[in-house]
């Protein structure tokens, strides 16, 4: 086994996603449990890790408690490891506060008028909150159980173990939330979180390009069909971004 199988449930979530970057919105599935980063045993690594931090950005939809749940949620649900760059070193919180004040997280663009009711998967979401209304009662929601059940510490406090049984519970649904599903809230989280890693550099995350050359994705290049049914050999160029710059 290579070095750059130790995480096999990341890089098999990193892979598969790549079929879906050019759409930027991703798939809306769950990831499985084995999607968070395994740590090789010869590796041995503190129970409670320093907090990753997301350079001096400050700010403007998320509170400070709010800011810190999505510093810690981030790191753990794409961590820097041997692989490649986390979410928090590509700047996916920042991408996430900017996301919050968009006519599309605030529910600008979409249908928003009853019945609001639980619908078959195929039917989209049929729910009252937007996708920053979900995020912030979910964070509260998170928080707050977090406290009861672990003698008043927030998500942000808790272990690497804890924080990452806690969000598969959330993942699986088995988490009870106060004002919210943990799996709506997990789901929509998760789905922010991967947009903000793969998405162009100009939206706040994916700095300097940093997920796209990890799975050699070629940005805007103009033309790269020769490459498109290429998969034994990386592409040999660097990517390209909306302003044109190359990584």
């Amino acid at each position: 086994m290579s070095d750059d199988d130790t995480s096999p449930g990341r890089r098999d979530f990193l892979r598969k996603s790549l079929t879906l970057i050019p759409v930027v919105t991703l798939a809306s599935a769950g990831l499985p449990a084995t999607t968070f980063a395994q740590t090789p045993a010869s590796d041995a690594q503190p129970s409670v890790q320093p907090p990753a931090k997301a350079d001096d950005y400050t700010p403007t939809f998320f509170t400070p408690e709010e800011w810190t749940f999505v510093i810690a949620a981030c790191d753990r649900l794409i961590p820097s490891d041997q692989v490649g760059p986390g979410a928090v070193e590509l700047g996916v919180p920042q991408f996430l506060d900017r996301h919050m004040q968009t006519p599309y997280a605030n529910g600008g663009i979409w249908y928003m008028q009853g019945p609001f009711l639980e619908a078959a998967p195929e039917f989209g979401y049929q729910g009252r909150l937007t996708l920053r209304e979900t995020l912030r009662i979910g964070i509260k929601a998170v928080d707050a159980s977090c406290k009861k059940t672990f003698s008043g510490k927030t998500f942000a406090e808790l272990t690497t173990a804890q924080q990452e049984e806690l969000l598969k519970n959330a993942e699986s649904g088995k988490l009870a939330l106060d004002d919210i599903s943990s799996k709506l809230f997990f789901s929509n989280l998760l789905n922010e979180v991967r947009n903000g890693y793969f998405a162009d550099p100009s939206h706040g995350g994916n700095k300097n390009m940093g997920a796209w050359k990890m799975i050699g994705y070629p940005g805007m290049r103009a033309d790269y069909l020769d490459w498109v049914t290429v998969r034994d050999r990386p592409y040999p160029l660097p990517p390209v971004d909306l302003a044109g710059r190359r990584g």
